[in-house]
């Protein structure tokens, strides 16, 4: 997977910055639509490949595309749900889990505060 990952240009922050956490993850929702398999409701490896090119990934080798299928697949069921394919595009960011990361830290930080 390293070699997606380092092929893989971060647009998630910029999008979060442009859409907001609402309209980013209606974003990440649409993403999910493009690739599922319509008739499972979830994203398989074949799916995946046969629409790739939709979100710029027609270059990615088979194997990459598995890999992106194990990395997520949370629940082992060979396949991405909606939740496991949010939560793998937040991994594949690094900026935007850094940016995370962040704010929870923040947040508390500030609850910490409020109780002492």
């Amino acid at each position: 997977m390293a070699a997606a990952s380092q092929n893989f240009e971060d647009f998630l922050p910029l999008m979060a910055h442009k859409l907001g956490g609402d309209g980013l993850i209606g974003e990440l929702c649409n993403g999910f639509n493009l690739l599922m398999d319509t008739d499972k409701g979830v994203i398989t490896f074949e799916s995946l490949k046969r629409n790739s090119a939709l979100m710029g990934l027609q270059d990615m080798s088979d194997d990459d595309l598995r890999s992106m299928v194990r990395e997520g697949d949370f629940d082992g069921d060979g396949a991405l749900n909606q939740m496991e394919f949010c939560v793998l595009m937040f991994r594949l960011s690094p900026e935007l889990m850094e940016t995370s990361k962040f704010l929870v830290e923040e947040a508390l930080d500030q609850e910490f505060k409020a109780c002492h």
